[in-house]
């Protein structure tokens, strides 16, 4: 095996003659220990370091998430733990700690915040194994409970109801295509009311938003182009690559869209010809001309919306409600996926498709009707049965068939015969007459 010998490099130790496999696994715990420790052996600390330096492949959003993960939770708990001697007891703990620190400080972290910080250990430990480091990752025996996705519920009259009263709200929530338009029309004057009418009807992301150009914009063939997004890093605006290869993509723009585009192009230049500032090829700026982060749209959005009156939603949720409102104004489920950039339609139907009250209603009345009208159909046809006569099952024919029968058999009657029959009342005699 190899251990790490710090300065010196890595020390290949081999031993041998065992009598057993037993015997072999005890002297190979008991080699690691020492070895690693009397020779200063890279402690995980270190080892997170190394490895975030070397992370240049990776989004700066993801950088910076890794980042974060070290510094508050890695570093503190496992830090000054030899690589070679971590264990998976040791990240069960350290994950364990991370649970009780945050209830303690009246902040609980979500269980998709535990499963990050999972994910991001065993993305180091990984690289470890690979540099041969360490012979197997630790973390990865560890067992973390199922993460549920939230559901994305929309905003009913009984939902804003017990909001009003309670405070509760979901966690992804979704307007109707009244309430979004009732958002819209109540922004249509602010300077940044496009950006909001764009992530809100064509489910652009707050960063594509925010990195939108006017050469990305061909208006003349209401056409869009998602080619990059903005994200802030280490204090400055920076152009990345969209969140996955996918994501970049062409929109149609409708109508209504282009109007709202060419009114704030108007607008914009309007503003840099009295500020006298020069443009910046951004379709959406600050006041200065700067261009716009995912972070300021959200602080943006926030404030219009306290100001609405209506029930609240993130600004991601936006996204969400494009989705279902292009679902239901019938939309293809493919076409809302390549509309939002989603690498497989599984995303799209699972998390970002709502199916609002009137879609369901819809979808409710199509099957009651399906079986009602299968109910009125002849057995092996497809005609359907005439509700205005007697009933006509099989029973009923089989009793007014053997009626018919029964009197076919019987001598024919005096009226058969065409005479008539008249009763008297001192007996059955009858008297008859020619007809």
């Amino acid at each position: 095996m190899e251990l790490p010998g710090g300065a010196v490099g890595r020390r290949r130790v081999r031993r041998g003659g065992f009598a057993s496999r037993a015997a072999a696994l005890a002297a190979l715990e008991d080699l690691r220990g020492p070895a690693s420790t009397a020779s200063g052996g890279l402690l995980v600390r270190d080892w997170l370091k190394t490895w975030l330096d070397t992370r240049v492949t990776v989004r700066a959003s993801t950088l910076r998430s890794y980042q974060a993960i070290c510094a508050n939770h890695l570093v503190p708990y496992l830090g000054a733990v030899p690589l070679a001697t971590l264990g998976t007891r040791q990240v069960e703990a350290m994950l364990a700690g991370v649970r009780r620190h945050s209830a303690v400080w009246g902040r609980p972290v979500t269980d998709a915040t535990v499963q990050r910080i999972h994910a991001t250990l065993r993305t180091a430990l990984n690289a470890a194994v690979r540099e041969q480091l360490i012979e197997t990752n630790p973390a990865k025996a560890v067992r973390l409970p199922r993460v549920r996705r939230p559901l994305a519920v929309v905003w009913t009259p009984d939902r804003i109801a017990e909001w009003q009263v309670t405070g509760e709200r979901p966690t992804v929530a979704v307007w109707t295509a009244g309430q979004t338009a009732v958002f819209l029309a109540g922004i249509r004057e602010h300077r940044l009311y496009a950006a909001f009418h764009l992530i809100a009807l064509r489910g652009l992301r707050r960063g594509e938003a925010a990195g939108l150009r006017w050469c990305d914009l061909d208006l003349d063939s209401a056409t869009m182009f998602v080619t990059h997004q903005v994200q802030m890093v280490g204090g400055w605006v920076v152009q990345c690559q969209p969140k996955t290869p996918t994501s970049r993509r062409v929109v149609a723009l409708d109508r209504t869209t282009v109007a709202v585009l060419r009114r704030h192009r108007i607008r914009q230049h309007t503003e840099h010809e009295r500020s006298g500032i020069a443009p910046s090829g951004f379709v959406f700026t600050t006041t200065a001309g700067t261009p716009l982060t995912g972070d300021r749209l959200m602080r943006v959005f926030l404030k219009l919306l306290d100001a609405s009156g209506l029930p609240p939603v993130r600004l991601h949720d936006l996204r969400h409600g494009a989705a279902s409102l292009a679902l239901q104004a019938g939309a293809d489920l493919k076409v809302v996926q390549d509309q939002l950039g989603h690498s497989s339609i599984v995303t799209t139907a699972d998390i970002y498709v709502s199916v609002l009250p009137e879609v369901a209603r819809k979808a409710a009345e199509h099957t009651a009707a399906l079986v009602l009208k299968a109910g009125r159909l002849v057995p092996g046809t497809r005609r359907i049965r005439r509700v205005d006569k007697p009933d006509h099952s099989r029973a009923h024919r089989g009793t007014v068939n053997r009626g018919r029968r029964a009197r076919g058999n019987q001598a024919p009657t005096a009226v058969q015969q065409g005479r008539s029959v008249e009763h008297r009342d001192d007996g059955p005699e009858p008297m008859t007459s020619a007809v």
